[in-house]
């Protein structure tokens, strides 16, 4: 932080003094800079879309599911590329509330999704629960991916 701020204030005293060399150099590191954040800003736009179009289901089914992996997950990619990488959280909810009931603990599970997942294709698999407040069984509960982070291939 201190760091930034001799920078900044050495900028500023260059170009109080020396406005003919400064200025240039200001203007063209400005125009850089603003290439690159439209180029981040639009990056993370079209990865946002592409996170929407893709279904990401969560079911409790001990029944279908090793023991403790009772979590099933089904993803359909929508898109017309290949995710490449995918990681998400999972909340709990009682039926019609909004507050969520997952423990979002150090030692949670962190959940990935495949490696490559082909547009148009599937993917499923069974994962662990995460840690529930006290009191809630999880065949009451409805579960969901949030917080989604993902990147595509093209």
């Amino acid at each position: 932080m201190i760091f930034g701020a001799v920078l900044l204030f050495t900028w500023l005293i260059l170009l109080l003094r020396y406005p003919s060399r400064a200025l240039p150099v200001s203007l063209a590191a400005a125009v850089g800079l603003g290439v690159v954040a439209a180029f981040v800003v639009w990056e993370d736009s079209r990865d946002g879309q592409r996170l929407e179009r893709l279904q990401l289901r969560v079911n409790y089914m001990p029944q279908q599911c090793p023991t403790g992996r009772p979590l099933l997950v089904l993803i359909d990619n929508g898109n017309k590329v290949s995710l490449t990488e995918l990681r998400w959280k999972i909340a709990a909810y009682a039926p019609g509330d909004t507050v969520n009931l997952a423990e979002d603990t150090y030692t949670a599970p962190r959940y990935r999704g495949p490696g490559d997942l082909l547009p148009g294709s599937q993917w499923q698999d069974c994962l662990p629960m995460p840690p529930l407040r006290p009191g809630y069984r999880p065949q009451t509960l409805e579960f969901r991916a949030e917080h989604l982070q993902g990147t595509f291939s093209g």
